[in-house]
């Protein structure tokens, strides 16, 4: 019997995806938002093609052997990390930080030399360690969710 190695791919994020995108998100372990909350704050697969469609929402995806695992998206114009989702069978392979870096990459690209984000106040939480972990820090600020906004500053 022959094995074949398992495919684990990175690309940007396309528009038609996003039904795709919306699935996913409701299927994370700790930050799994339902279709249909999503909906309620006015984000559907239409609403989220346009924002891509427009260049205001890049985003990069994995895939493994053609499925999708995982995404991260920013916001082009005010640098913020909007949502980074993982299938959680794939957390702690390295997937989620490659996708993060990735759009950070992008958004430094853009111009921004300060990136930020909205994370979980309880250290229990995955995402409370893994963004401190990468160097992000708090502000002390919280957003309209209650979430912690912790900031990244590029250096040089």
């Amino acid at each position: 019997m022959t094995t074949h190695p398992t495919s684990i791919t990175f690309h940007p994020a396309k528009a038609e995806d996003t039904p795709a995108f919306i699935d996913l998100r409701g299927r994370t372990r700790q930050n799994a938002v339902p279709a249909e909350r999503l909906a309620e704050v006015g984000i559907t697969a239409d609403t989220w093609a346009e924002m891509m469609r427009s260049g205001s929402l890049p985003g990069h995806v994995c895939h493994h052997d053609g499925q999708l695992v995982g995404y991260c998206f920013g916001e082009r114009d005010t640098g913020e990390i909007i949502v980074l989702a993982l299938l959680p069978e794939f957390e702690g392979l390295g997937i989620g930080k490659t996708l993060l870096e990735l759009v950070m990459t992008e958004l430094r690209a853009h111009g921004h030399q300060r990136l930020f984000l909205g994370c979980s106040d309880d250290p229990a939480s995955r995402s409370y360690g893994f963004y401190r972990y990468l160097g992000w820090t708090s502000t002390g600020e919280t957003d309209k969710y209650g979430d912690d906004v912790l900031e990244f500053r590029f250096t040089a």
